[in-house]
């Protein structure tokens, strides 16, 4: 079951925001008891707030509330925030003015809750904040203000995997919490804390219940996915009463026999990692990697506080190719990191040529409160930033668009996402959604969403595909 609220990322709008939340007014409510108490509900940030998300309406919906997405019909609102970088902490705390604005009441949470003094410096009325990950203080404070309604089980009832606010046909498998890096450009282990596993049995119950809701894909996030298991010192666990060792590899031979799409994301590429591109070779999992490398001068990787060497990187990515060809990497960098000078830039430039990367998103450094890389001397001008950028995105541009030219006269399978009056929308196991392209099969109308169609591809851009279903 999924419900639909409001759940912008960080290029979302104030005013698109508040479009989307009057429009889904009505699909989005949840009927439950006539005495319920109403919730509304804003959710900001990455997948791995999501699934905070998910996790807090599914507890809210078990104790009867009606979860409602506009802000005058809620009695009370909750807010789960973004605080990554300083404009997503701009974006929180312009999301919590507005529901201030418009209803009053309003609980805070998530990562910018972390940072409870600039909240209430900006928004002294809120009713309550609590940190990421913090369920049962949410709840307690929504009891506080909204108390629990009185309601009937058996006629509202909530579904065993809980709710959802992904499309029914994919969702998000969130495998553990913290992370035990401590990169001077970011602040999540301060959020968010260290590493902590998810048990291996309850991340494999949870696989079950999604797939037999209709779950065709699932996006397996964390902080750090590669370092599953590393806290519990990869101990053995059980599902279905067999022992199955927590990590990285068991758990992703464990997803490949639910014979549904397992994707795996925010991967380092640490060794072990060649054990999971068999598993690509032979089908198990999608043979698509979501590594963020950051950058490739060894000196700026040191500034950063990264893990792994650039040149064993590329050693790497033609070994893993040489298992399994199919194999398409995404990946993130930032450019204008405090110190970057031309020649790293241009190192850079030079491995990006070199790797030949599938999809690659690029961000301009920008300060984050409390992140070490604020101390650097010679921050880099935005006009560099911005001209680095650009050079950055045209080379990759070059790349990507090379790389799905191979793609037309091939046959692929998509899996349908959309259908408007244009046609239908989906993507093939090289995109995962929202962050990489689509495939658009204009005029066809005869598939629904979470359909795998086989397709000719016949067109393609430096990021996108276009193609006919094969009948």
């Amino acid at each position: 079951m999924t419900v639909e609220i409001f759940t912008p990322n960080q290029t979302t709008t104030l005013e698109t925001a508040k479009k989307t939340i009057d429009k889904q007014s009505e699909a989005a409510a949840v009927t439950t008891g006539s005495g319920s108490n109403k919730i509304g509900f804003v959710s900001l940030g990455c997948p791995k707030n999501l699934v905070d998300s998910e996790r807090i309406l599914t507890q809210l919906r078990t104790e009867g509330y009606e979860i409602v997405s506009t802000y005058h019909d809620a009695d009370v609102v909750i807010v789960n925030t973004c605080g990554f970088i300083d404009s997503a902490v701009q974006e929180s705390l312009d999301v919590i003015g507005e529901a201030m604005k418009e209803n009053g009441k309003v609980i805070v949470t998530g990562c910018l809750g972390a940072r409870e003094d600039e909240i209430l410096e900006v928004h002294p009325g809120v009713l309550g904040i609590t940190g990421p990950h913090a369920y049962e203080n949410v709840l307690d404070h929504v009891h506080q203000f909204a108390p629990k309604p009185t309601h009937d089980p058996f006629t509202s009832l909530v579904p065993d995997h809980g709710v959802k606010l992904t499309p029914k046909h994919y969702a998000y498998l969130k495998i553990s919490e913290g992370c035990n890096h401590r990169c001077t450009f970011c602040i999540i282990p301060s959020m968010r804390g260290d590493l902590v596993s998810r048990p291996i049995g309850e991340v494999l119950s949870e696989a079950e219940r999604l797939k037999n809701a209709g779950v065709k894909e699932l996006l397996v996030i964390s902080q750090d996915t590669s370092a599953y298991g590393v806290d519990t010192k990869h101990s053995l666990g059980f599902a279905n009463g067999m022992p199955v060792r927590h990590n990285l590899e068991a758990l992703s031979e464990a997803l490949g026999k639910l014979g549904i799409w397992v994707r795996l994301h925010y991967v380092y590429p640490y060794p072990h990692v060649d054990d999971i591109i068999p598993l690509m070779a032979q089908g198990k999992v999608l043979p698509y990697l979501d590594i963020p490398f950051q950058h490739a001068s060894p000196r700026v990787l040191k500034m950063m506080k990264r893990p792994g060497r650039a040149e064993r990187t590329l050693e790497q990515i033609k070994k893993w190719r040489e298992v399994c060809p199919e194999l398409v990497i995404r990946s993130t960098f930032i450019v204008g990191f405090p110190g970057e000078t031309e020649e790293d830039f241009q190192m850079l430039l030079d491995w990006l040529q070199e790797a030949q990367l599938d999809r690659v998103g690029c961000f301009k450094y920008s300060p984050v409160e409390g992140a070490a890389a604020n101390e650097i001397d010679d921050q880099i001008p935005e006009s560099v930033k911005q001209e680095r950028y650009d050079r950055f995105m045209q080379l990759q541009q070059q790349i990507s668009a090379a790389k799905l030219q191979l793609r037309v006269g091939t046959k692929m399978t998509v899996l349908i996402d959309e259908v408007d009056d244009e046609g239908a929308i989906g993507r093939t196991y090289a995109d995962a959604p929202e962050i990489d392209g689509v495939v658009y099969l204009n005029g066809e109308h005869a598939v629904k969403a979470g359909d795998l169609v086989d397709v000719m591809i016949e067109h393609a851009d430096e990021y996108d595909l276009w193609g006919n279903v094969i009948r």
